[in-house]
């Protein structure tokens, strides 16, 4: 089964008839239109290369904003056609889905921030209270190792996140209701599949 592309339009939340309280991020899907079709004979594997959200001025070879492919059954592929376009059908309310986006972005981080370092002492002269402390030995091994915790930009990342529940389906105005927080901040692009 493909994906769809979305853009994230905030939070809200949802009453249940037992009445608990369900926190939903809410993403537009506009229609998301196969540009190509990936088959095994041309390119060794099967897929779809979908286009979302166009451009305000189209360009010579360039029609939409995101473009992103994404794989399939061989058996799945016959009932999609370049030109088609994938909308909210694919999925159904109570459906399990992954979520791929770009975190916020937060600057420049220290440890305490980026890693939760607990920090030094915080009285009795001591002038470490942030800082991160030893960061290797010194003859052997002679060099800091790779993926040590140190202090730098923080966020901005690729977030995915796994089995998250669809709550809402507004197939009207394509918009999907998912159970949770979704990473990026508003407008920003959601791959859902």
């Amino acid at each position: 089964m493909p994906g769809l592309m979305g853009t994230k339009l905030g939070m809200t939340r949802l009453f249940k008839e037992d009445g608990t309280v369900v926190p939903v991020t809410l993403i537009q899907t506009m229609p998301n239109e196969i540009l190509h079709k990936k088959t095994i004979e041309k390119d060794g594997y099967v897929a779809l290369v979908v286009g979302f959200s166009g451009l305000k001025k189209e360009q010579k070879n360039r029609k939409y904003r995101f473009v992103k492919e994404f794989k399939l059954d061989a058996g799945d592929s016959a009932q999609y056609e370049k030109g088609q376009f994938l909308n909210l059908d694919l999925f159904k309310e109570g459906q399990l889905i992954t979520l791929s986006g770009y975190s916020k972005g937060k600057g420049f981080a220290g440890v305490m921030k980026k890693w939760k370092f607990h920090g030094g002492p915080a009285t009795h002269g001591s002038h470490m209270h942030r800082r991160p402390g030893s960061i290797g030995c010194r003859a052997k091994p002679g060099r800091i190792e790779k993926g040590k915790k140190m202090a730098g930009r923080m966020g901005g990342a690729k977030v995915t996140l796994k089995g998250r529940e669809i709550v809402l389906i507004d197939a009207g105005k394509g918009v999907i209701g998912v159970k949770g927080a979704v990473p990026g901040s508003v407008s920003n692009l959601v791959v859902i599949s």
